[in-house]
This record gives structure tokens, C-alpha cells and sequence, in this order.
């Protein structure tokens, strides 16, 4: 297992490794998950001079921030906010490196620390079979905020799946902070998207904080309806979801190339039957258990 040690002293303020170097850490007691947050990055900044070879990057001050990143006006539909308290957060990035076509992705997925390091747990995707991608260099990337720290840190590269589930209620006419819940659900974490914006669902614009459980995947896709695996790929709308200020629940499934996105009115209509209800239920349950 490849692995690059960090350490991390505020001094630095930024540094940039390759990930392909490996080495032995000490095991200093047993591991606890570190809360994160994600962060779209690609909405307000962008990098000043994009790795040729995988790297990582740690910010710990606006200075250096300044020095390695361009900011820009937001570039995504919904308002996100750039300012990061460096008084109380890092950057955390992580770079694949240059691919030559898209379809190509790096995920930090889950960070855990101990008495004497800390653990960033990432995970890389390629083209999937099937997948059109567009022949031009591509440069995947993964940014996150985790809380201050003096600690050292790991890269360490896991073998997971990209496929995952999103699902969520809307209503448009609902005014609140808390009104549309969305969350992706894969087999290494379940995301909690914050502030979505009602009829916006490019989840790649949002922050989110995740919860750490393995396997929630494929447990739920096991109750997705075979009328709904039989759209592969395709969008469908039951009923006429948030038409009458009765909001709506929505469901997005991503396997490999294919991303098939449904919708749902919350008033049982006609074109829904018996099973896709019992889907909607189970939609509705799970959006309560996790929130």
C-alpha cells in the first residue's frame, strides 16, 4: 500500500509532495474519525500552476493561499462562500495529477487521527466502460477544510467504488434553511449537502460533511424497484412533484457511466405504483434517519 507521510508544521504553510512515495509510519494507538468539510473550490478558485504528477497540498494561511490560488468571482449557480478562519481550519487538496482525457477523479473520503498522526484516506476513479469522455487533458482534484492541527499527516490510497446514490426531499415554495435535504450515499460514507438550492442539483457546487459508515450502498440499493434499475440512465418524473406547493422527493443513481435521475410527488398519484410508493416511503425514512 502506497503511502506518503506529511508532516505538517505551520511554518510551511503550504506544501506539495508526490503521493507515489512510500513509506512506514509508527502505529500511535487507535484511530478517531476527524470531522471534515467539503468544499467546492473549483466555484471561487482556481490553482495558479496545476501538478503535472500527483501531489498533495496543505493551506495554513491566507498568505500562502494568496500565493498558490487565484481567486475568482463564483463561477457556480448557488452562492458559496469562499472565506476560509484559518485561526481554526486547514486546506487539505489532493491532486491525481495530468490524465489525458476527463472521466478521471480523486476523492478524499475519510480522515482519522491517532495520538501522533493524522490519516487522509482518498480514493481515485477512471473512465468508466462506456463512459464519453472528452480527449484533452484533464487535472482531477479534491479539496477539503479539517480543523487546525500540529499533527503529521498520511495519504494513504484505498480501493473504493464511485458508484453511489443521491437522494433527497425539495420544495420550492418552502422557505427555511433546513427545507430541501439532500445526501449521497456510497459504501464508504454518507454526504450531507448543505444549502441546497431547490432545483439545483449539480451536487459538485455544494460544502457537505460527511458521516463515516461502510457498506450503506449497496444495503439501500437493494430497495430501489426494478422499474427504476430499468431506466439506466434515463430521467423520469411520477406525478407532478412540488406543481402545488406539495414538494417532491428525488433520487439519483450513478453506476459506472450510466446516471439515471427520477422524481417523485409527494401526493400518491397514478403513474406510481405499489412499489415505487413503497420506495418513496423508504426515501422519506432513510432522508429522517440521517438528518
Amino acid at each position: 500500500m502506497k503511502k506518503l507521510m506529511l508532516g505538517l508544521f505551520v511554518a510551511f504553510g503550504f506544501s506539495a509532495c508526490s503521493l507515489n512515495d512510500g513509506n512506514n509510519y509508527v502505529d500511535c494507538g487507535a484511530n478517531t474519525v476527524v470531522n471534515f468539510t467539503g468544499f467546492p473550490f473549483a466555484c471561487n478558485y482556481s490553482v495558479k500552476n496545476m501538478p503535472n504528477n500527483p501531489a498533495v497540498a496543505v493551506i495554513a494561511s491566507q498568505e500562502k493561499m494568496d500565493e498558490f490560488f487565484s481567486k475568482h468571482a463564483n463561477s457556480c449557480p448557488v452562492a458559496s462562500d469562499p472565506n476560509i478562519d484559518f485561526t481554526k481550519q486547514y486546506l487539505v487538496g489532493i491532486f491525481a495529477g495530468a490524465k489525458p482525457t476527463s472521466g478521471y477523479d480523486i476523492v478524499i473520503s475519510s480522515i482519522v487521527e491517532n495520538n501522533c498522526e493524522i490519516v487522509v484516506n482518498y480514493h481515485e476513479k477512471a473512465p468508466a466502460t462506456g463512459e464519453v469522455v472528452t480527449p484533452s487533458p484533464t487535472y482531477p482534484y479534491d479539496f477539503v477544510l479539517i480543523p487546525k492541527t500540529s499533527k503529521g499527516m498520511i495519504f494513504n490510497k484505498t480501493t473504493e467504488t464511485s458508484d453511489n446514490i443521491v437522494i433527497g426531499s425539495f420544495n420550492s415554495n418552502c422557505t427555511g434553511g433546513d427545507c430541501q435535504k439532500f445526501f449521497q450515499i456510497n459504501d464508504y460514507n454518507t454526504l450531507k449537502f448543505l444549502n441546497v438550492a431547490a432545483g439545483q442539483y449539480d451536487f459538485n457546487q455544494y460544502k457537505y460533511t460527511p458521516t463515516i459508515k461502510k457498506g450503506e450502498y449497496t444495503l439501500f440499493l437493494k430497495s430501489v424497484p426494478a422499474e427504476i434499475l430499468a431506466l439506466k440512465g434515463q430521467t423520469k418524473t411520477y406525478g407532478s412533484p412540488d406543481a402545488a406547493d406539495q414538494g417532491g422527493i428525488y433520487f439519483e443513481l450513478r453506476q459506472g457511466a450510466s446516471v439515471t435521475k427520477v422524481f417523485i410527488d409527494n401526493n400518491d398519484t397514478q403513474d406510481q405504483s405499489a412499489d415505487i410508493k413503497l420506495f418513496k416511503k423508504a426515501i422519506q425514512e432513510k432522508i429522517t434517519s440521517l438528518k
